[in-house]
């Protein structure tokens, strides 16, 4: 370490020498400026206050998510940031666990989420892609939910961020548990108008055949009633066959992570599997080691 610092004195010390013998030399303005011990007014760190005062104000970080992240610039990211006062660590994993869990329960993030022992890591999967994170703050994964966990862990690191209490229970519902659809009483209102609809336009057909000229114009209303109620009963089988069809993609989604069987997806990787971590366990860990 001695040899490394040494070595830019040497070469500023070398620059001077021939600086001093070229035809140019510094004024006696700057040198005496330069001695009289006074700091020089240090424009990086101005503008990084500029820039994260920028970024302040364009971005709201108590809705921060995949999105803003993704246009967030690298230089943005360092100034919003300060590195030295992240949090890492077991309260890291802890926060990340919280944060994640009462998304998965909001619905926000489809996963399942672990804390698993020996290192210390927490596991995010679903049946497309995974996200594991260690205590330094290092993620690794594929798929979306490595894109939804990320800025999890981005704000789970910072002090000012107020993570929501961990959800307790069972954060996805067994797969017999979804409902095939929602919304009856909507498609109920729609149906009756639809019968109304073509219970009119029969009538009105009817009417048509036994009137004269007025019968051409009963005739047509007629036939527009009963367009409009096919479409609006064609409207509401089309909903329901929709609702059961993602209904059942949900089912098979759930089936495919187990949330009750424990069975973890195949493409898992070693480092995403493992015992899982049990409260009496958290913070024995490093006494453990120590005294092995």
């Amino acid at each position: 370490m001695g040899d490394a610092r040494s070595e830019p004195e040497d070469a500023a010390s070398g620059d001077a020498t021939t600086d001093t013998g070229g035809a140019e030399t510094a004024p006696e303005s700057d040198v005496e400026s330069r001695s009289d011990g006074d700091p020089e007014p240090d424009a990086e760190s101005l503008s990084t206050e500029e820039l994260r005062r920028q970024v302040e104000e364009e971005y709201d970080f108590d809705s921060f998510g995949p999105s803003e992240m993704a246009s967030m610039s690298a230089e943005e990211w360092e100034a919003a940031f300060d590195p030295e006062t992240w949090i890492t660590g077991e309260e890291l994993l802890d926060r990340i666990e919280a944060d994640v869990k009462a998304r998965v329960l909001r619905r926000d993030v489809f996963a399942r989420v672990e804390r698993l022992a020996r290192p210390d890591r927490v596991v995010a999967y679903s049946d497309e892609g995974y996200a594991l994170v260690y205590g330094d703050g290092t993620v690794e994964g594929m798929g979306t939910v490595l894109r939804d966990v990320k800025p999890s862990v981005a704000l789970c690191s910072m002090e000012e961020y107020d993570v929501p209490e961990a959800p307790d229970g069972d954060l996805l519902p067994q797969p017999m548990e979804v409902p095939e659809g929602s919304g009856e009483f909507g498609n109920l209102m729609v149906q009756v108008i639809a019968g109304a609809l073509v219970l009119s336009g029969v009538v009105l057909g009817g009417a048509a055949l036994v009137t004269g000229d007025i019968g051409v114009i009963a005739g047509t209303v007629g036939l527009l009633f009963l367009v409009a109620g096919g479409l609006l009963f064609f409207t509401v089988a089309n909903a329901r066959l929709s609702d059961r069809f993602r209904a059942e993609e949900y089912r098979n989604r759930l089936r495919a992570v187990g949330p009750a069987d424990g069975e973890r997806p195949d493409f898992l990787p070693e480092s995403a599997r493992g015992e899982p971590k049990l409260e009496g366990e958290r913070g024995d860990e490093e006494t453990a080691e120590q005294g092995a």
